[in-house]
């Protein structure tokens, strides 16, 4: 019976990862198009461009059938469409021959291409003028325009070069930068040309006052800590970007307009002006949910965006899923300095009940949380923590007063839908019975994953987590919360919720003090919204990294990606055991 049920297992993981790989693979297949459009000859881009520049003109072909007067017409045009769509890549001395073959019902339009030899450059000339004649930046754009002598003129090579040399100075508040001279010139003959190109910079262009309006109830120190820069700074198109992002992820504000007002500029410093309409101060907002890990759920978000008229804000979750339930309540100062910097206490009530352990927690903690630059967040903080709890054949409760540090960076291209990003974090925590705690103990949790775009709309999404606990008492004195265990959706798929760990006389599991995780998923997109995958998971729980051993998973993933988040289907099976069982895991949200 059980040989029956493994290979009944192996037969739909094997049937899903055909599936997928024929996902991967296939391609939507066309009938006979009434004409075809052969170019020989040229190849690479300059091939695409020229199949491009001969799309057949709408009415061309109707219900199938093929109006031979037009496509004659059409025919007379090809050479010339087809010498003009050399030219960017340099040819313009190409001999083009048209041909019109009849293939049964259809036709073929063959056209052959003799490029001939490409037109080269035999000097080029970028000079700057203008207050910014001397920024480095710009200098060092030039030196490396991406045109030399001798090279073949490439229209493209030649506006990104200019594209690029614009877009820096305007970086640099050179907003009145343009080019007083742009020039190619071509020889008669069509067998080489020459390059003149001036910018002119103009003044540099700083930030002036910034006038925000539109929202009396908060405070101008809470506003401006939404600003991503000061008056006096070299102006930014992109700060303005990030400034207008700030105000609209802060959710208290239905509009924001951000306006630079170069007009009003005077001595080269542009005012700012800031238009806002508040939003809802208060909001209640309920939710249901499933998560493999804790099943299904329910939610409560109470929010109060704007205490004491403060930009202070309370908030309160309640959640309530099968496998957990809490109420998390917390009170955030906001610091002047930027929108990440705040201080913040919270209290977090939460009973949790699994097949590995039972435990309630009430803690408080008190955290200060420092912005370091764009994506960096560092905080300093101290729980006061009581849990009674039950693991394995144990029952027993702990108090903990646990100061910790904690640092992360993270970096993606698209909080809905990365493609491509990294993340980090570190977190060091302690505490000894000089504390008032029951216990003593040091714990180093790190982890780390990195998504890289790949040909394809291919998307390699890797994982990894360690955590160690040094100069600790005995594992019976550790709390739950403090343990470590694996198994489940942001682990290693293929095992229950917390499944895998040490495990005490009676074989129940009860935690470790040392874990290592590790993902690897290759994923491949599919039309707007989806994504199917394969992954390899691997880690364990245990005491001692000499006794280490780990478990393995692996699968099939779908994803479908909404504007609040990804549906995540993943259906894995573990490696090695002697009883596999297939495991279907449902998360929501991209975890970077």
């Amino acid at each position: 019976m059980n040989h029956f049920l493994e290979s009944r297992q192996v037969l739909i993981l094997a049937a899903l990862s055909g599936l997928l790989c024929l996902l991967f693979t296939t391609a939507p297949l066309h009938a006979a198009e009434p004409v075809e459009i052969v170019v020989s000859g040229v190849e690479d881009e300059a091939l695409k461009n020229v199949r491009d520049s001969l799309a057949l003109p709408a009415g061309l072909v109707r219900e199938g059938k093929v109006d031979k007067l037009w496509l004659d017409r059409f025919a007379k045009q090809v050479e010339n469409k087809t010498k003009t769509a050399l030219e960017p890549f340099g040819y313009y001395k190409a001999r083009i021959s048209v041909v019109v073959k009849p293939v049964e019902d259809t036709y073929r339009l063959l056209v052959n291409v003799v490029p001939g030899e490409p037109v080269r450059l035999t000097q080029i000339t970028v000079s700057m003028t203008g207050a910014g004649k001397g920024e480095s930046q710009l200098r060092s754009l030039i030196e490396d325009f991406p045109l030399e002598k001798g090279d073949i003129l490439l229209q493209q090579s030649y506006e990104e070069g200019k594209a690029g040399l614009s877009a820096r100075a305007q970086d640099l508040g050179y907003l009145d930068a343009e080019f007083s001279r742009h020039e190619i010139r071509i020889d008669h003959s069509l067998t080489y040309a020459t390059i003149e190109l001036t910018l002119e910079t103009g003044g540099k262009y700083h930030f002036g006052t910034t006038q925000i309006e539109g929202a009396p109830d908060y405070p101008d120190s809470f506003l401006r800590r939404h600003l991503t820069y000061s008056s006096g700074e070299v102006f930014s198109y992109a700060r303005l970007g990030e400034t207008q992002r700030n105000f609209t992820n802060s959710e208290r504000f239905k509009e924001v307009i951000v306006t630079p007002e170069k007009q009003k500029a005077e001595q080269f410093e542009v005012p700012i002006k800031v238009q806002l309409e508040a939003g809802p101060r208060i909001s209640l907002r309920p939710g249901v949910g499933y998560g493999t890990d804790t099943g299904a759920r329910f939610t409560l978000r109470y929010r109060d965006l704007n205490m004491f008229h403060l930009g202070h804000e309370l908030y309160s979750n309640l959640y309530v899923a099968e496998l957990l339930q809490g109420l998390v309540s917390g009170y955030i100062i906001p610091s002047p300095k930027d929108v990440r910097s705040s201080t913040t206490l919270q209290l977090n009530l939460q009973q949790e009940d699994t097949n590995t352990y039972s435990s309630r927690i009430l803690a408080l903690e008190l955290a200060r949380n420092r912005s370091f630059g764009k994506g960096r967040l560092g905080t300093a903080y101290v729980k006061a923590q009581y849990e009674d709890y039950s693991v394995g054949d144990q029952n027993s409760t702990a108090r903990l007063l646990l100061p910790g540090l904690r640092f992360s960076e993270e970096s993606y291209d698209n909080p809905v839908r990365p493609r491509r990003g990294f993340r980090y974090a570190l977190d060091l925590r302690g505490t000894h019975q000089l504390l008032g705690s029951d216990t003593a103990l040091f714990q180093i949790l790190a982890e780390g994953s990195h998504l890289l775009e790949l040909p394809w709309r291919l998307s390699l999404h890797s994982r990894i987590k360690c955590a160690t606990t040094l100069f600790s008492d005995p594992l019976k004195d550790i709390p739950p919360s403090l343990r470590f265990f694996t198994g489940g959706d942001q682990s290693v798929r293929g095992y229950s919720y917390k499944s895998l760990g040490p495990r005490d006389s009676s074989g129940k599991v009860v935690g470790g003090k040392q874990l290592i995780t590790g993902s690897v998923e290759l994923e491949r997109a599919l039309f707007k919204d989806w994504g199917v995958s394969l992954f390899y998971d691997a880690g364990n729980t245990f005491n001692s990294f000499l006794d280490a051993s780990l478990y393995q998973g692996a699968g099939v993933g779908l994803h479908y990606y909404t504007s609040v988040g990804a549906l995540n289907l993943s259906v894995a099976i573990p490696l090695g055991a002697d009883n596999p069982t297939v495991h279907f895991h449902f998360t929501v949200g991209f975890e970077l």
